[in-house]
């Protein structure tokens, strides 16, 4: 009976061997819970529908894909526990993820592993400082964020500035880089500069000692939950000054917590919104997710996560192999305006995207995002 039973098992353990072989992992690490749960549940849609998608075609390299969901909870430590599993499991790439302090509790580890990183919704600068081969990104930078932001407060006008962030490696960063660039203006003052505390309830304090300065302009570099706070307490204020946030308050939800009157007229800088993508190939993907899941995307990161998806399959495919370090030099040195939903992508050393990607954004009376010229 033991002996059959052995058998069994080692039958089992051939089939499971056989058909990882059979498979190109592809893993996915996203917010599927806590304060970015949307972002994260909206990743995995869109690359679950496109592995679907290159299956029903064949697969890539005469292999079916099958992708790997890991849960970040939008928290580094978590990230680290999830980079972790994914590396155990030998997957060829990971996609993701969203934040840039929850992606660079995750690089060493996938680096060391020689695992590819691809991630969407990731700007800070330093990430691709590093050196680190087998990192790249979708989004852009925030270096290059900041030149938009500048450029912005600078076209509208504004004479007097406050600059508000979050303390994280994301919004710290671009808060510091917009700065820097207007520092030389003399037609700009920063008249305030400083953080919150992120996920409080309750940002009158800090809003009473900003309104104290008269600022025309407030940028936010924070994330899309303490933007919505923020906007909603200031009209309860009565304060009516023009805001103005990054790429992180790029979402829906911001206008479902400050409400529609108080959320009109902020500005976000932000890559294009997916009802604003260009190409017939990004509208006919469109098309497919709203017939599958009932609504089209509502966030660009997770258009993003799957043009990291695509261009990894692409690697793939080229150069026929699973093997990490072809793999990454293919996306390092071949990958050439590849036609992502996004834009045209090509990486550059650093594995940073190259080319322009920031647009402005302004949220309307109805609460809708209205791309600017």
């Amino acid at each position: 009976m033991k002996r059959i039973s052995f058998v069994v098992l080692a039958l089992f353990i051939m089939l499971g061997s056989a058909h990882a072989a059979e498979t190109v992992k592809i893993g996915l690490m996203a917010p599927m819970t806590g304060s970015w749960a949307s972002e994260g549940a909206e990743m995995k849609q869109v690359c679950d529908l496109l592995a679907e998608q290159v299956n029903a075609k064949g697969g890539v390299a005469g292999k079916k894909i099958e992708v790997i969901t890991e849960d970040d909870g939008g928290v580094p430590q978590t990230a680290a526990l999830a980079a972790q599993r994914l590396a155990a499991l030998k997957v060829t790439v990971v996609i993701g993820t969203y934040g840039s302090a929850v992606t660079e509790a995750s690089q060493n580890i996938f680096d060391e592993q020689k695992i590819i990183q691809i991630a969407n919704g990731s700007t800070a600068i330093r990430l691709t400082e590093k050196g680190l081969k087998y990192f790249l990104r979708t989004c852009p930078r925030d270096d290059e964020q900041a030149k938009v932001a500048a450029q912005t407060i600078r076209k509208l006008g504004v004479k007097k500035l406050a600059i508000l962030h979050d303390n994280s490696t994301y919004a710290k960063g671009l808060a510091d880089e917009t700065k820097g660039l207007l520092a030389a203006d003399k037609g700009v003052e920063i008249v305030f500069f400083d953080a919150l505390t992120p996920k409080e309830q309750d940002y009158t304090t800090v809003l009473t000692k900003m309104k104290s300065f008269q600022p025309e302009m407030v940028f936010f570099t924070g994330y899309y939950g303490e933007a919505g706070l923020l906007l909603k307490q200031a009209k309860q204020m009565n304060w009516k000054v023009t805001f103005m946030g990054g790429d992180a308050t790029n979402n829906p939800d911001l206008v479902k917590s400050a409400g529609k009157d108080a959320s009109a007229g902020f500005y976000f800088l932000s890559a294009p919104l997916p009802k604003d993508l260009p190409s017939e190939d990004a509208k006919a993907f469109l098309a497919t997710f709203t017939k599958k899941y009932g609504n089209p995307p509502n966030s660009i990161y997770a258009v993003l996560a799957g043009d990291g998806l695509r261009v990894a399959l692409e690697a793939i495919a080229k150069t026929n192999s699973t093997d990490t370090e072809k793999v990454a030099d293919y996306l390092h040195k071949n990958l050439k305006d590849f036609p992502g939903l996004t834009g045209k992508i090509s990486f550059n050393d650093k594995g940073d995207r190259v080319g322009e990607v920031y647009r402005v954004y302004k949220v309307n009376e109805e609460g809708l995002f209205i791309l600017q010229p």
